[in-house]
């Protein structure tokens, strides 16, 4: 791993952040980045990879993919003018170093904190920051868009525009389609694959490498374009036929090689592959093909966690390790409670060992979701469909129709690209599906992009589709297994974190559909208010409860487990009983849980008040979740001063 101890003697150190005394800490824009000699540029990685280290080590973000990703955006930035020249970045938690060139450097230490740097780029942010890209997959279909602009705006024709995209993302179906897209539309799209970990295609080897080479020189090209051009003006071939000469091209290449190469098959030019850590190598590769026509695309291999010797050998458990010891590489682990997706993961191997019918699906994130624990034990039941949330559930959906039991684990903010999947391929044939939705509610530091706000209300409004989510551990093991004997589509959705246990309950019981529970009641004597809650938030509107005895409020909190269906029989009775009802959810209150209970009040020709609280119909940002819920209003204290504000407004009218 790199060694720190010069560069912290050298540097300045506040809240964490380390301010370099060498290149970096000259750099504010890239044209000052253009301003500093090709053979330096290896130094500046150099330094930037320390920053990191320095800065990730104590305020945590995500780590491999943004130190292997360095050296591509030094060279990105050194040869193309940004921001007039867009980039696009795809799955942008590679892309800190290109916050760090770009003016941030010194708003780094708040990066993912609240009102701090976003930890993924977003256009309100920076002018360098070209496209929202907190999800995989979008950025070759978005920088398209961008180019064919361009080629049809008068003045910013000559304006240059690359996607970045990993490995991973380029398996997503909208990369696909982004890729057959530009192969069919005339362009200049430059497509950048950063390879740090699955192979793409096999051309590899001495051979390939000097095709690689040849065909990325300078000359080679121009005598390619000399060629093509004589052959159009003497009438030989017009502009319908340069797809047949780049085909011609392609197989005479394939036909030497004796290998095919999927991109040129889509009539894309491919360059590579180069070594994606050789900053000076991508340098002159870039510089040669930047002014090139037509679409093409760069595959680098880089090294996740390049420079510091733990990520490197571990990649996935330094996704995102969150604090360690930069000297030593040592995770600073906080021990507690079970998280949710542990949880999660322990219930479904204990309930696949009694049901050889049950399998498990998840995209791509097998540690995220835990389903790696079942994995493990039932290899050949668990099944890693990559970044393809639309093909997990449709690819559920066979495996129902043909018997099993799948469980689909996919976080909340993900699951939102498979919704007509789940519509089209689950639900209406009533395929039993059990979608356990990770991440949902506010998630934290990873921001807008990865809230799980949406589930209850774009879940609920879909036909014969259960909705569920668990206060506690135990209910949620006790969902699990309900779901396992429905017959129908079923929905579970929890957060990310901590749950209240560090025990897991031994017991597992099937639940009555429908069927919720008082779990707080009030010793208060004044007004009588009724809170409604869904899934952990009931903790919150416990504490508030308890607040508001001390006000002279008698708040009584149910936990309704089922946002579909709802406990009637509760909502019956608190509507006579109460003079108030407040509904508190982690989601959007337009169209969730709090909807759901105004529309059962309506049906039911009830008209007792409702309060309905949850994230507002506007776009929450990143920090953490305390924070965040107290911006929202349903943290406790804004559970409490709403319902105050309400009861003060009733007694007035």
């Amino acid at each position: 791993m790199i060694d720190t101890t010069e560069q912290e003697s050298a540097s300045d150190v506040n809240d964490g952040a380390t301010v370099t005394s060498g290149l970096l800490s000259a750099i504010n824009s890239p044209e000052d980045l253009r301003k500093i000699p090709e053979d330096r540029l290896p130094d500046l990685c150099n330094e930037i990879r320390e920053f990191l280290i320095s800065n990730l080590s104590k305020n945590p973000g995500h780590f491999g993919s943004s130190m292997g990703a360095v050296d591509i955006i030094v060279a990105l930035h050194y040869v193309f003018n940004t921001p007039r020249d867009r980039v696009v970045w795809d799955v942008g938690h590679q892309a800190y170093a290109h916050k760090l060139l770009t003016g941030r450097r010194n708003e780094f230490r708040n990066l993912r904190k609240y009102n701090g740097l976003s930890g993924f780029p977003i256009p309100s942010e920076s002018e360098y920051d070209t496209f929202v890209c907190g999800h995989a997959g979008n950025s070759i279909s978005a920088a398209l868009g961008m180019a064919i602009a361009d080629m049809n705006t008068p003045g910013e024709t000559d304006r240059k525009t690359v996607a970045v995209i990993g490995d991973a993302s380029i398996g997503n179906g909208l990369a696909f389609e982004g890729l057959n897209n530009a192969s069919n539309n005339p362009n200049n799209l430059l497509i950048i694959l950063n390879d740090n970990d699955m192979s793409i295609d096999d051309n590899v080897g001495a051979l390939h490498r000097y095709l690689s080479d040849l065909t990325t020189s300078s000359r080679y090209n121009r005598m390619r374009m000399k060629v093509y051009n004589k052959f159009r003006k003497k009438g030989w071939i017009g502009d319908k036929g340069k797809g047949l000469v780049l085909r011609f091209n392609n197989s005479i290449k394939a036909l030497i090689s004796k290998q095919q190469n999927i991109f040129e098959g889509l009539n894309i030019r491919y360059f590579g592959p180069f070594d994606g850590n050789d900053v000076r190598k991508v340098v002159k590769v870039l510089s040669e093909i930047k002014d090139m026509q037509g679409p093409r695309i760069l595959h680098l291999s880089t090294k996740k966690g390049k420079g510091f010797i733990s990520a490197e050998e571990n990649p996935q458990a330094w996704h995102a390790p969150g604090k360690f010891d930069p000297s030593t590489g040592e995770k600073i682990s906080q021990k507690g409670n079970l998280a949710w997706q542990e949880i999660f993961g322990k219930t479904l191997v204990e309930l696949a060992e009694k049901n050889e019918t049950i399998c498990g699906i998840t995209a791509a994130m097998p540690s995220g979701t835990s389903m790696s624990i079942m994995q493990e034990a039932f290899p050949k039941r668990t099944f890693d469909v990559g970044i393809s949330e639309g093909h997990a559930v449709t690819f559920a959906g066979g495996l129902a129709a043909a018997g099993k039991k799948p469980f689909v684990a996919i976080y909340s903010s993900f699951l939102q690209r498979a919704y007509d999947n789940i519509i089209h391929d689950v639900a209406i044939q009533g395929l039993p599906v059990v979608f356990c939705i990770d991440r949902a509610g506010i998630v934290g530091e990873d921001g807008v992009t990865h809230h799980g706000l949406f589930d209850l209300a774009y879940l609920r409004t879909i036909p014969n589709m259960t909705v569920a989510s668990p206060m506690d551990a135990s209910t949620l093991r006790n969902l699990m297994k309900t779901a396992e004997v429905s017959s129908a589509p079923f929905a579970i959705r929890y957060p990310r974190g901590k749950s209240e246990s560090s025990i897991l309950d031994p017991e597992i019981k099937e639940l009555r559909k429908g069927e919720g529970r008082k779990i707080f009641t009030s010793k208060g004597t004044g007004h009588k208010v009724a809170i409604l809650t869904i899934g952990p938030v009931g903790t919150e509107a416990i504490d508030a409860a308890k607040k508001l005895e001390k006000d002279g409020i008698s708040a009584d909190v149910f936990d309704m487990i089922w946002v579909k269906p709802l406990d009637m029989d509760i909502l019956n009775r608190v509507a006579k009983d109460y003079s108030l009802i407040v509904t508190v959810e982690d989601g959007v209150k337009n169209g969730g849980f709090g909807s759901a209970v105004l529309e059962a009040l309506s049906s039911l020709k009830l008209n007792t008040p409702l309060l309905r609280l949850g994230a507002p119909d506007a776009w929450v940002t990143h920090g953490s979740v305390a924070e965040l819920r107290a911006e929202c209003g349903f943290d406790s204290d804004g559970i409490r001063q709403q319902i105050l504000n309400e009861v003060s407004a009733l007694s007035a009218s």
